[in-house]
């Protein structure tokens, strides 16, 4: 079972979420995850163990629990999906102000020139 953990302490590693989730079965994988150009975590994480019911427990259990001083959302992970959700972000494409130009009113923002 993949568990979602919303809410994390950003001093919260891998290892952390591990011990906290090995109390409830045997745990698969437990990973923390990071932004890519800082390493700094992003307060969120999955767990995965192997036994349903213990995952279950687990959800149960530490749902609405305050863990290292945040209180913690526990659920099941949905997978995911492509093409569901928000579009990624791109830094190609247009802008919004000063296109155009002349007396045609196509900009967003005016010279001091004018006034």
């Amino acid at each position: 079972m993949n568990i979602f953990i919303a809410g994390l302490s950003y001093n919260i590693n891998d290892a952390d979420l591990k011990d906290l989730f090995g109390e409830y079965g045997e745990i698969s994988s437990a990973k923390v995850i990071t932004d890519r150009e800082t390493g700094r975590s992003k307060g969120y994480g999955f767990v995965e163990i192997a036994d349903e019911t213990a995952g279950q427990k687990a959800i149960d259990e530490l749902n609405g629990a305050e863990y290292d001083g945040r209180t913690i959302s526990v659920s099941v992970a949905r997978p995911r999906t492509e093409g569901t959700g928000a579009p990624r972000r791109s830094n190609t494409g247009g802008g919004g102000f000063n296109r155009g130009g002349g007396n045609a009113g196509g900009g967003g923002f005016r010279s001091r020139e004018r006034y």
